[in-house]
């Protein structure tokens, strides 16, 4: 049995209405190997987490926790939904400190965020070092990691392969509520130092995430 632990970006479960599409399809996936493989799957928070801090924003809150705290409780909203998608064959409760993993028979564990300071990514992160899996798979709305903003500049060039001194420069080193980039710095770090490879690769894709599942050759950028 192999455990696999997902970042599952809030902005393919929510880019701003709930896309149900990707839903159903990401439930036929991960049940069909849910049977021999036990999957960690962590939501952000997407365009509602961005949403309610942009509000918070401007209306004069600077205070980082309030922000992060906001935050937090978009992605453990998304995290039930997932939750829910997946009925019983999902545990009912979901991770809200990694340090804590809930207790019971089932191979598909959801959880959202911590506390403030630190995101998703670093929950994954984490919980990848605690059930000693060998890689976070990061899905999100990229294809690949990108040299810079692909919104910014279409001609970015594609990043199939970087080391984590490579990202980290890419990503900088400060984490900041509600911040969009292709993986948490403070996570970064960490997995650099517990050995933790990273796959970025954009979830809207079943075909190719099955793919990654598998082992096959996969479209996406690779860490570590």
């Amino acid at each position: 049995m192999k455990t696999f632990v997902l970042s599952l970006g809030g902005a393919i479960v929510v880019p701003e209405e709930i896309d149900t599409n990707f839903l159903k399809k990401f439930k036929q996936l991960i049940l069909k190997y849910s049977q021999k493989n036990k999957f960690y799957i962590i939501v952000g928070g997407g365009w509602t987490c961005r949403k309610y801090q942009a509000v918070l924003r401007q209306i004069g809150v600077k205070d980082s926790a309030d922000l992060d705290w906001t935050g937090i409780a978009a992605t453990r909203l998304n995290a039930r939904l997932v939750r829910a998608l997946f009925g019983k064959s999902a545990l009912s409760e979901i991770i809200k400190d990694p340090n804590v993993l809930p207790r019971g028979k089932g191979n598909i564990i959801i959880g959202g965020g911590w506390k403030p300071g630190w995101s998703t990514d670093y929950v994954a992160v984490n919980i990848a070092k605690k059930v000693k899996a060998a890689a976070v798979i990061n899905l999100s709305n990229i294809d690949y990691v990108y040299s810079e903003d692909p919104k910014k500049n279409p001609q970015a060039p594609k990043l199939k392969k970087l080391s984590w001194p490579e990202l980290r420069v890419l990503v900088g080193s400060k984490w900041v509520p509600g911040m969009n980039l292709p993986f948490d710095p403070i996570a970064c770090k960490l997995a650099e130092k517990e050995g933790i490879k990273l796959v970025v690769a954009n979830g809207r894709n079943i075909g190719n995430l099955e793919h990654i599942l598998l082992g096959k050759s996969f479209l996406g950028t690779e860490v570590g």
